[in-house]
C-alpha cells in the first residue's frame, strides 16, 4: 500500500489514482504556485503576444489587458478544478467518474489523454530542435538521424527522471529550476527589448472592443484551458483545511505572472514588425533577433521551459492513462507515455514532412471537447463538497457512481452537446488553402475569432445545469410522493 513516506523528494511515488488519505496530505498552496509558474515560464509564450498585436491589431495597452484577463482568468478555472482535488484527494479525471459515471467518463478521459500526449510530442520535438541548434553552435556538429534520436532521448530521459519519481520530486524541481531558467529568460528578454520599435508602440491605434474579446479567447484557449483537466492532479496532496481561495490564487497568479510578462514582450516585439507572428518556427524567429553570442543562453532557456512544462504534462498523462482502466503502476504508465512521446518525436523529425501544422491542428480540435468537460465538471462542483473515496475506485455496478449502465447521462449528454455546438463554430486549418474542418457556422464572427471552445463551454454548462436541476426535482418528487400519500390516507 502507498504511504506518506513514498511522497518524498527523490523517492518513487507508488500511489496511483487512489485518493490520498487526509493524514498523508502535507502540501501547501505555495507549492502549486511554483508548479504553475514553472509550467508557463517558457519564452515560447512570446508568439501569443505577437498574435494579439500583429494579427488582431491591438495596441500594447490592450494586449497587456487582454493577456492578463486571458491568463489569470483561464488559470483561475484550473485553480477551481484544483479545489476539487483538495476535496477528493484524487486526480482530475478520476474525480470525473463521480460526474460522468465510470463508463461515461471514458470519453472525456480518452480526449484528455490524447491531448496531453499530443502536446508532449510537440514539446519534445521543439526541445530536440533547440538542443540540435545548441550542439551546432557550440561544437559545429551538424544534425543527422543518429544525433536527432540522441537529442530526443536526452529530453525524454530528463522528463522521465522527474515525472517517474513523482509528485514530491516534481514540486521540488519545478521550484528550483524556475530560478535558473527564469533568470535565463530575463537575460534573453532584456536583449529582446532592445529590438522593440518604441515609436510604433507609442503611436499604435487602439483596436475595437470586439478584437479584445477575441484576443481574450485566444489567450485563454492557448494557456489555461489546455491545463484545466490536470488541475486536481497536483492539488490532491493539499490538506482539506487549506482555503480554496488560496489554491485558486496560487494557480492563477503562478501562471498569470510569467504569461503576462511574456505576452507583453511578444506584443512589444510585434508592434511595427510582424516577423514573429508570421513565423512557422517561433524558436528560430526569436533566435534571429538576438546577437549570435546570445543564441546558446536563449536556446537553453527555451529547452528548460519546455522541460518544466513536460514534467507536469507527463505526470498527468500517466494518471489519466490509469483512469482509462489500464491496470498499471503509475511509474509504468509514465514510462509508456514517454515511449509514445519519443516515437512521435522520431516521426515528426525524421519521417514526416510539414507535419507540425496538421498535428497541432488535430490536438487543437480536442480543446473543444476539453472545454465542454470543464463546464460540466465545474457546474457539478456547485453542489458538491466531497467525493466518496471507495466510490471513485469502484467501477462495478455496485459502485455509488454507477448511475444507469455506468453512465451519468445528464453529464454525458451535456458534454456531447457542448462539443457538437462548439464544432459548429470551429475552423481547423493549417493554412488558408489547407482546411481540415469547417463547421456550418464557421463564417460567423465567433468562428473567425476562434471562440468555438467558449460556445462549447456555455452550452455544456447550461444544458448540464438544466438537466441536473430537472433530475434533482424528479428525485424530490419521488421522495415526497409517498409521504403525501400516507398523509392523505391518515386524514
Amino acid at each position: 500500500m502507498p504511504s506518506a513516506s513514498d511522497n518524498k523528494v527523490g523517492a518513487v511515488e507508488t500511489r496511483g489514482i487512489e485518493p490520498v488519505p487526509d493524514d498523508e496530505r502535507r502540501g501547501n498552496p505555495l507549492q502549486l504556485y511554483w508548479v504553475w509558474f514553472a509550467a508557463n515560464i517558457s519564452i515560447l509564450a512570446l508568439p501569443l503576444g505577437a498574435t494579439l498585436v500583429a494579427l488582431r491589431g491591438l495596441n500594447i495597452w490592450q494586449a497587456v489587458l487582454v493577456g492578463a484577463i486571458g491568463s489569470f482568468g483561464s488559470f483561475a478555472l484550473v485553480g477551481l478544478i484544483s479545489v476539487a482535488g483538495k476535496w477528493g484527494g484524487a486526480p482530475s479525471m478520476t474525480l470525473s467518474r463521480a460526474v460522468f459515471g465510470p463508463r461515461g467518463n471514458r470519453g472525456p478521459t480518452l480526449v484528455s489523454w490524447l491531448s496531453r500526449v499530443g502536446w508532449e510530442v510537440v514539446n519534445t520535438t521543439t526541445a530536440a530542435y533547440a538542443l540540435l541548434a545548441i550542439l551546432h553552435i557550440a561544437f559545429g556538429v551538424g544534425a543527422n538521424w543518429a544525433l536527432t534520436i540522441v537529442c530526443l532521448l536526452a529530453f525524454v530521459a530528463l522528463t522521465l527522471l522527474v515525472s517517474g519519481l513523482g509528485h514530491a520530486t516534481l514540486v521540488w524541481i519545478q521550484q528550483k529550476a524556475t530560478y535558473v531558467f527564469g533568470a535565463l529568460n530575463l537575460v534573453v528578454a532584456g536583449f529582446l527589448v532592445t529590438k522593440v520599435h518604441w515609436h510604433a508602440v507609442l503611436h499604435a491605434h487602439a483596436a475595437p472592443a470586439s478584437a479584445m474579446i477575441a484576443g481574450i479567447g485566444i489567450i485563454a484557449g492557448g494557456t489555461g484551458i489546455g491545463w484545466a483537466n490536470a488541475g486536481a492532479d497536483m492539488a490532491r496532496y493539499q490538506p482539506r483545511r487549506v482555503p480554496g481561495g488560496r489554491i485558486v490564487a496560487a494557480a492563477s497568479a503562478g501562471a498569470g505572472i510569467p504569461l503576462v510578462l511574456l505576452i507583453t514582450l511578444g506584443g512589444l516585439l510585434s508592434t511595427g514588425d510582424h516577423t514573429l507572428a508570421a513565423a512557422s518556427d517561433p524558436v528560430a524567429a526569436i533566435q534571429a533577433m538576438l546577437p549570435s553570442w546570445m543564441a546558446i543562453p536563449y536556446l537553453l532557456a527555451a529547452f528548460g521551459g519546455l522541460l518544466l512544462s513536460n514534467h507536469l504534462s507527463v505526470y498527468s498523462a500517466g494518471l489519466t492513462m490509469i483512469t482509462l482502466g489500464v491496470r498499471l503502476r503509475r511509474t509504468v504508465a509514465v514510462g509508456i507515455d514517454v515511449v509514445l512521446t519519443l516515437a512521435g518525436g522520431v516521426y515528426l523529425m525524421l519521417i514526416a514532412k510539414n507535419f507540425y501544422g496538421p498535428f497541432i491542428t488535430f490536438i487543437s480540435l480536442l480543446a473543444v471537447a476539453i472545454t465542454s468537460w470543464v463546464a460540466v465538471f465545474l457546474v457539478d462542483m456547485i453542489n458538491r463538497r466531497d467525493y466518496d473515496p471507495a466510490g471513485l475506485m469502484d467501477t462495478t455496478r455496485a459502485g455509488v457512481y454507477w448511475n444507469r449502465g455506468g453512465v451519468a447521462w445528464s453529464a454525458f449528454v451535456a458534454w456531447v452537446a457542448g462539443i457538437a455546438t462548439g464544432l459548429l463554430f470551429t475552423v481547423a486549418e493549417t493554412s488558408d488553402t489547407d482546411v481540415w474542418f469547417a463547421g456550418p457556422l464557421s463564417k460567423t464572427w465567433p468562428a473567425r475569432n476562434g471562440l468555438g471552445w467558449l460556445i462549447a463551454f456555455a452550452v455544456a454548462a447550461a444544458i448540464y445545469l438544466l438537466l441536473h436541476v430537472a433530475r434533482g426535482s424528479a428525485r424530490t418528487a419521488r421522495v415526497t410522493e409517498p409521504a403525501r400519500s400516507v398523509s392523505g390516507a391518515a386524514s
